[in-house]
């Protein structure tokens, strides 16, 4: 009886087989026999083929390989079911099996941007930049215990007023065209925080910026440890995305780093960088509560990221600002190139989706260069970007196809961004009379509107009637919309000063964002000759148009 199922109880016989099942064994005896008769018995490679067809339908017959299968049977014998039902249920399940692992996808996706958004939250509760005492002690402790990774690679430091972020965008890149790994460090953001820190042109990935976070984290707690017993200040959040930056760039690692200072410059929490080169673009009047109001105090402040030995771009400045610029430079013996002397914007041509400008620099000509972006001040942020990346490559000019594809993976969203067609709604993140004035004259160049109607709210340190004094003569009438957060403009303040700039038939007020675009979009389109064009216009802060872009987005489904 124990020997009637030697498969299921076992014997000598099997072990004596290894680990072959005792089933298989009959298949194995009738292929060591085929194979001792091969020679004799298989005349032809189609009797090879029949004897191969015989035992691998054995095998499935009896289960040994995958489980008896008739449609798979059929198959082996030539017998395949009529029609087209088999390979649409092989395309259903391919189809079910990329559905399934998109949901996974995206739900490891939701788990990291929730994490993203927790580390957010928790490092914006510190202080704000400007809250402070200025100093970059606390900046420079952290990443003395990191190693001081922002010496691992050659940097781009840009400051001033307005343009600061489409010029870093630009150099970015122009480097990552000449084949640099370059990571960009920029502030404040439109949509997401990972924006701030961007690695080869996208921004840094969620896993990233948690890994960014985990590495520094640790360290940021000792230095806040140590100036908490000493009666000291902790980290402020904008110093603690600059430590997450410049040690997330040198762990990449990026072969150059771009670096947008983010108030000032002499206390900046970037200032700890020694760059090789800096960008100084336009300087007029912006963050007063903190910066003062005197213009030269504003461009000594500025003048404090020009470092000893290096080249220091300066983009066309008020005469008495200049002069404070170039003083420091000779203070350092840094070497200054200055718009309008060293380089210059010869030519400029509006063409499709942006202009055609021609640079002069030290070490070239560039003629008909295509910048995708609209307004005069984008080609001089481009010249200016240019000759910077001149120096930053040994002083040399720019190959022209190098120029060319680099000018043309330029974007700046927020910038005269347009978000929609039919009426034309633009936003655009002009929060200073500077950035007020450029966007007056880029509408008035570049899009023709008739008839131009803006969406505006502001923070409540902003010069909100030296805003809305240049944009008035090109606007027809404005609505206003409040933000949320501490630092916003009460909706009441902003009112009284629109109404003294724009007199009260010109100025609605509205609580919620959609309703104040509706309103301005049935404004801008009341009028009597159908063929005038119209356009939207929302501005006044970069938070604002974070805001309107989300918006849009969410309603397309991106």
């Amino acid at each position: 009886m124990a020997n009637e199922h030697p498969a299921f109880f076992g014997n000598d016989e099997q072990e004596s087989q290894g680990n072959i099942p005792l089933d298989l064994l009959p298949y194995l005896e009738v292929s060591r026999a085929n194979s001792d008769e091969e020679k004799s018995q298989i005349q032809s490679e189609d009797e090879s083929d029949a004897v191969r067809a015989a035992a691998l339908r054995a095998l499935v017959e009896n289960s040994l390989l995958i489980g008896s299968d008739p449609q798979l049977l059929a198959e082996l014998e030539g017998k395949l079911p009529e029609g087209e039902e088999w390979i649409e249920d092989i395309e259903a399940d391919r189809q079910e099996r990329e559905h399934l692992q998109a949901l996974d996808a995206a739900a490891e996706d939701a788990a990291l941007m929730e994490q993203v958004n927790q580390i957010y939250q928790s490092v914006i509760a510190r202080a704000p930049e400007h809250d402070i005492d200025p100093t970059l002690s606390r900046v420079q402790a952290v990443l003395d215990i990191l190693g001081d990774p922002q010496n691992t690679y050659p940097s781009v430091h840009i400051t001033g007023t307005n343009g600061k972020t489409s010029t870093s965008r630009m150099v970015d890149a122009l480097l990552g065209a000449a084949g640099m790994k370059v990571g960009r460090f920029t502030s404040p953001h439109l949509r997401d925080v990972r924006e701030r820190l961007s690695l080869e042109n996208q921004p840094i990935s969620p896993a990233g910026f948690i890994a960014a976070w985990q590495d520094v984290a640790p360290y940021i707690d000792m230095v806040d440890a140590r100036a908490r017993d000493n009666g000291g200040s902790t980290l402020s959040f904008f110093e603690v995305f600059t430590v997450m930056a410049l040690a997330a760039f040198a762990d990449y690692p990026v072969d150059a780093a771009v670096i947008e200072v983010g108030m000032g410059g002499r206390w900046d929490a970037t200032n700890v960088i020694d760059a090789d080169v800096s960008i100084i673009t336009s300087i007029s009047r912006d963050h007063e509560k903190w910066l003062g109001t005197d213009i030269c105090d504003i461009a000594r402040e500025k003048a404090g990221i020009i470092k000893p030995g290096q080249v220091v771009v300066i983009a066309e400045q008020d005469p008495e600002v200049l002069e404070i610029l170039l003083a420091r430079a000779r203070e350092v013996d840094a070497v200054a190139r200055v718009e309008k002397r060293d380089y210059e914007v010869v030519d400029r041509q509006l063409g499709v989706g942006g202009q055609l400008v021609t640079v002069r620099t030290p070490s070239a000509v560039y003629e008909d260069v295509f910048v995708p972006l609209l307004g005069q001040h984008q080609a001089h942020n481009a010249a200016a970007a240019i000759v910077a990346v001149e120096a930053f490559l040994g002083g040399r000019a720019i190959d022209g196809r190098l120029l060319e594809d680099g000018m043309l993976q330029v974007t700046s969203p927020g910038r005269l961004q347009v978000i929609r067609s039919s009426p034309t709604i633009i936003v655009d993140a002009a929060h200073n009379p500077g950035g007020a004035h450029v966007l007056a004259q880029a509408l008035e160049e570049s899009f023709g509107f008739r008839r131009i109607v803006g969406v505006f709210s502001a923070m409540g340190d902003k010069d909100v009637e030296g805003i809305l004094s240049e944009v008035e003569p090109v606007f027809d009438h404005l609505v206003l919309v409040p933000m949320d957060g501490e630092r916003a403009m009460q909706l009441e303040d902003m009112q009284r000063i629109a109404v003294d700039v724009f007199g009260p038939d010109r100025v609605d007020v509205h609580d919620d964002l959609v309703e104040a675009i509706d309103r301005a979009v049935h404004i801008a389109e009341s009028t009597t000759d159908p063929a005038d064009s119209a356009g939207v216009v929302v501005f006044g802060s970069v938070v604002l148009a974070g805001h309107v872009i989300d918006m849009i987005q969410a309603r397309k489904g991106k």
